[in-house]
């Protein structure tokens, strides 16, 4: 979006056409909707811009619920946006640290200082993008003690501010940013500063843990079984003995896993009767020999993070399976035990082998009413195959 298809879509006319649309989802018949538009006299670029916003609505209900129809994005913007679940514990976490003024640095489209304002949290909301951040005080309009300044992150004055909140652009055009020196502000600039402040920075899951400074606490946060971020925190916004944690948000529910570092790997032992598949923020903060031995289990392999045990492993870090049969893992095998059993929706699960589970389904040429689950992975060494049961 540039800016003139912004002061289109920010025109009375503009937000009165958008509420009109409404949301647009990716199977509506967009030729039909703009023949309509313009045959009304609208313009051809308002119209544009009113069908990219509603079709960006669409999309950001999955993050921001109702609250999507009341806002504005940019492509970029919703990609990286907070979804509003995460967005309120973040919120939570500086008001009960204590901290009443917050500079969130970085803001995008808002996500993060609209759930910190609605905490009555003063939000200083700075973005260096024109459009990206006319759209953020559009999103924050509603909010008295939110204010959005057009500026560079790494130069604002951060008088008066009690903490910060980082979530640096590691996209650009549409394209993800591998290093991150390029990310705005920097990776190095963001750690830097969390040493003088109490600081939150929001980085993508899978970042290099060698990156990760002493002295923080890594946080990563998975919402329905996807890990989402890594949030670091410093100072007082970090808790004390905690240096890794994994948070699970599940169909409104959360469970936490923390420790002071990595944990010590669980021992390795023969296959149960059951398997635990542990949560990916479980995984991330290598805290999956702490899981294994809360559930009373054991790895299968030093290398593979799956967990077995001989009772069902009730927990909310990961998904249970029952152990129905183990075979090797052979085609010709599998087919036949699996035609013998009716076997037609087969979910297939590997880790630690090298299978493409699409080729590997066509190959089993599947046929039935029955469904289970097959675990590709190694025992011992050796490639297995397990079906299973979801729990």
């Amino acid at each position: 979006m540039d800016v003139a298809e912004l002061r289109a879509l920010l025109s009375s006319e503009g937000l009165r056409l958008l509420d009109e649309v409404g949301t647009i989802e990716a199977s509506a018949d967009v030729v039909r909707i703009v023949s309509r538009l313009r045959a009304e006299g609208h313009p051809a670029e308002l119209v544009s811009a009113v069908l990219t916003q509603a079709r960006l609505r669409a999309k950001a209900r999955a993050k921001f619920g109702d609250f999507a129809s009341r806002m504005l994005f940019t492509a970029d913007g919703l990609e990286q946006a907070t979804r509003l679940s995460v967005a309120s514990l973040h919120a939570g976490r500086f008001a009960g640290a204590g901290i009443d003024v917050v500079a969130d640095l970085g803001c995008g489209i808002g996500a993060d200082a609209l759930a910190m304002a609605a905490l009555d949290l003063g939000v200083l909301a700075v973005e260096r993008d024109e459009v990206t951040a006319a759209i953020a005080s559009f999103n924050l309009a509603p909010f008295a003690a939110a204010r959005v300044e057009l500026g560079d992150a790494t130069e604002i004055d951060l008088t008066g501010v009690g903490g910060v909140w980082l979530d640096p652009a590691r996209r650009a055009g549409g394209r993800r940013l591998d290093d991150p020196a390029d990310w705005s502000p920097p990776l190095d600039w963001a750690f830097a500063l969390a040493e003088r402040l109490p600081t939150g920075i929001k980085l993508g899951p899978g970042l290099d843990r060698e990156l990760i400074p002493d002295g923080v606490e890594a946080q990563w946060v998975s919402v329905d079984g996807e890990v989402v971020e890594l949030a670091v925190w410093s100072g007082v916004l970090a808790r004390p003995e905690v240096g890794r944690a994994a948070l699970v948000l599940r169909s409104g529910s959360a469970a936490e896993l923390s420790a002071p570092q990595d944990s010590p790997d669980a021992a390795v032992g023969a296959l149960g009767g059951y398997l635990l598949e542990p949560d990916g923020a479980v995984i991330r903060a290598r805290l999956i020999g702490d899981l294994a031995r809360r559930v009373d289990g054991r790895m299968l392999d030093p290398t593979i993070a799956w967990i077995t045990s001989d009772t069902p492993p009730a927990t909310p870090f990961g998904a249970g399976f029952r152990v129905l049969e183990r075979f090797p893992l052979d085609v010709k095998i599998l087919k036949k035990q699996l035609a013998a059993r009716g076997i037609g929706a087969l979910e297939i699960k590997k880790r630690g082998v090298d299978v493409d589970p699409a080729a590997f389904r066509a190959r089993l040429a599947l046929r039935g009413d029955a469904s289970a689950t097959l675990v590709l992975t190694r025992i011992a060494g050796a490639r297995v195959a397990l079906l299973a049961e979801r729990l």
